[in-house]
């Protein structure tokens, strides 16, 4: 059945399953309005009540529909890591305000947090400043059993460093040069390691700056680096650029994500990880496993990339 475009579907003969979306608070929906809807026309009616758009309502529901059966096989992928022992690495990076955090959150919101690491380490201490760069990191590595998601990770030398003057000219060069092989030996030693880049233009980076200082609960994720974002993006896709060059390895590729819309980033995220792991039960995933190539796509040297 189709209401003015939009598709709202229902099973055969059993009351309308409504799930609330997470913006169900600005719509004034309540749980009881929803609790009465029994119908797809009477959930159009509602909806029109509220004023609230049908066509993006039934988009809201499909997402909240598709990523709740993508977490179910996130679920069923790590308890293959679990039982089998795999060790896997996820990494986020991207510019600020490209969605990583959020894409993370949907990553792990159903997964065994102890059988998981959320990792997203704070400035160095002075005794780490010290230390071998890599050290800082390995004690954060997954151990058998587990999934590790770094929200950034030692790329923070490769860029973010780098074009803030947080780091020497000499300590870049050792790390452009180490990396590869510190990510080599993670291969040799069976970790699974999957490097993701969220990519957004700078017109949707001071978009989301400009939401983040208007609302006051995301007052937190200000510093004083997104200040410089805008002023420094040429310099980052500088750094960009050569990153990709130098660590874009067949062991350890560049996913790049376009995530100018962040729920077809997330989505097309947790497919690209389904879709290139082995699992028990993969072959029963009721979803879609193969990722929008017009979303998320292998670094290559020809790549067309929005930031």
């Amino acid at each position: 059945m189709w209401v003015k475009d939009v598709h709202l579907t229902m099973p055969p003969k059993r009351k309308l399953k409504i799930v609330p979306t997470r913006k169900k608070a600005a719509t004034g929906i309540r749980p009881e309005d929803l609790a009465q809807v029994t119908s797809r026309k009477g959930l159009v009616q509602l909806l029109r009540s509220k004023h609230v758009d049908v066509k993006r309502a039934a988009r809201a529901l499909h997402y909240e529909q598709e990523l709740r059966q993508l977490q179910v096989e996130l679920v069923k992928l790590q308890r293959d890591v679990q039982i089998t022992g795999r060790r896997m690495i996820i990494i986020f990076e991207g510019r600020d305000a490209a969605g990583k955090g959020g894409a993370i959150r949907r990553f792990v919101e159903h997964l065994n947090p102890r059988s998981l690491r959320n990792v997203a380490l704070p400035k160095p201490t002075e005794t780490e400043k010290g230390q071998w760069y890599f050290q800082r990191y390995v004690p954060h590595l997954p151990n058998p059993g587990e999934i590790a998601f770094f929200d950034r990770s030692w790329y923070n030398r490769a860029v973010v460093e780098p074009v803030n003057h947080f780091c020497t000219k000499k300590q870049y060069q050792t790390f452009m040069q180490q990396v590869p092989e510190f990510e080599h030996m993670l291969y040799e030693d069976n970790i699974e390691l999957i490097k993701f880049w969220f990519s957004i233009s700078k017109e949707e980076q001071d978009r989301r700056f400009r939401a983040r200082k208007n609302n006051p609960l995301k007052q937190w994720k200000i510093s004083p680096v997104d200040d410089k974002a805008q002023e420094y993006w040429d310099l980052y896709t500088k750094y960009k650029e050569e990153m990709f060059s130098k660590t874009h390895t067949s062991y350890a590729p560049w996913v790049i994500i376009k995530a100018n819309s962040k729920i077809r980033a997330r989505l097309e995220g947790i497919r690209h990880v389904l879709n290139i792991s082995s699992y028990a039960g993969k072959e029963k995933a009721t979803v879609n496993l193969h990722p929008d190539p017009n979303t998320i796509i292998r670094f290559h040297r020809h790549t067309a990339t929005i930031d």
